[in-house]
């Protein structure tokens, strides 16, 4: 039998424990409301000067954070290694194409670039060493934009950078990925480089996140552009601005030089890629972003028709054409302020020197007309 008393006494404990959950409960609901409001005064504390930082160090001009570097000569016995993240980086970049842009206007704007377009960090070792080509010809205009960014976006990551501008000579029909075939060689033969970006003119970076130097694969830098809705378009598309380190370069036998006019040769480099028993390495869609400088298809680059049919034999074919069979004749070669401009003989696609036409064969004078050439003859 249960007496009265001990009736109360459990719950009295029954009463006890309640008031202990509930005081426990309260105490914690205390704390997280508590928490919950210091957090928001840190997270706004903290992220004022944050953001008045990123608006002083960057506000999306890319030549923010380049004017305190030092114009003097460096490069001293004790120069140390830059950083492996460059301070200067600043994030996204605003891209407009002002009229009226000079080259003249650029090279001011670089002080520090010198003769051939070479830039090295003033007041610290370059960690990497980059070569970009640009496959060129009658885009000047678009040129003056690209080295308006590209100079200073390569500048904020502290790379040792040179710029390449290789031109086709002629007005025979176009051939980017031969031009490049051009590039890599002319630039390995001035330096060794770590890196070699294969770079469209009419692209412009807008986020220097987006950094130019290799990875362990191929890289396809322009995953975002903004005439795909800053979206890849495909898969294995690797068009745009793509990086090789020369060891991918020479597993891939370099690129095809069979592609007259635009289209496919991007996706023949795609399939190299995989056929060389590597991958394609991308950044993040938010940093890969890229604006193209619009404009109509260049005259003298026409759609290649054969371009279907030349994709489907790249199995059989990228072994017997790349860099292993690349013939060209050096025009000219100009070290100019902001870059160095090959200017090339390309050929066509009968070679480099088309065939000479057959003699016609002599005709052979009419029977009757003999004693005529033979009086004309004495009269000479």
């Amino acid at each position: 039998m249960v007496t009265l008393q001990s009736k109360w006494r459990f719950l009295f404990m029954f009463l006890g424990i309640q008031l202990v959950v509930m005081a426990l409960l309260s105490r914690e609901g205390y704390h997280k409301r508590v928490s919950y409001f210091i957090r928001i005064f840190r997270k706004g504390e903290a992220a004022g000067p944050q953001l008045r930082n990123r608006t002083v160090l960057s506000g999306g001009d890319v030549y923010a954070n380049l004017s305190h570097l030092p114009r003097g000569p460096g490069h001293g016995d004790e120069m140390p290694y830059c950083p492996k993240t460059s301070p200067l980086i600043g994030g996204p970049i605003h891209v407009t194409f002002p009229s009226g842009l000079t080259l003249a206007q650029v090279q001011r704007k670089n002080p520090l670039v010198v003769r051939g377009g070479r830039y090295r960090p003033p007041d610290c070792e370059a960690r990497h060493k980059t070569a970009i080509i640009i496959p060129h010809r009658h885009r000047e205009h678009h040129l003056k934009f690209l080295l308006y960014y590209l100079h200073p976006f390569l500048q904020r990551q502290q790379l040792s950078y040179g710029i390449y501008i290789i031109h086709q000579a002629g007005n025979y029909t176009f051939n980017r990925a031969k031009l490049m075939n051009v590039g890599f060689r002319e630039a390995m033969r001035e330096e060794d480089w770590d890196c070699l970006f294969f770079h469209d003119v009419d692209l412009i970076p807008e986020d220097d996140r987006n950094l130019y130097v290799c990875d362990a694969n191929p890289k396809h830098a322009a995953i975002a552009m903004d005439k795909f809705g800053y979206k890849l378009p495909y898969k294995m598309y690797f068009g745009g601005v793509s990086a090789l380190s020369p060891l991918h370069y020479l597993k891939m036998n370099g690129f095809p030089n069979n592609y007259w006019g635009w289209g496919g040769e991007d996706d023949d480099i795609g399939v190299r890629v995989s056929l060389a028993g590597m991958y394609i390495s991308r950044p993040s869609l938010k940093v890969g972003r890229y604006k193209m400088i619009k404009h109509k298809l260049d005259k003298g680059n026409d759609v290649n028709p054969k371009r279907f049919n030349m994709l489907a034999k790249t199995r059989q074919t990228w072994k017997m054409d790349g860099m292993n069979t690349v013939e060209y004749e050096i025009v000219s070669r100009e070290y100019l302020p902001l870059y160095t401009n090959i200017t090339v003989n390309i050929g066509t696609e009968s070679g480099l020197r088309p065939p000479k036409a057959a003699p016609k064969p002599a005709e052979k004078p009419a029977a009757n007309s003999s004693s005529g050439l033979q009086d004309k003859a004495a009269v000479k």
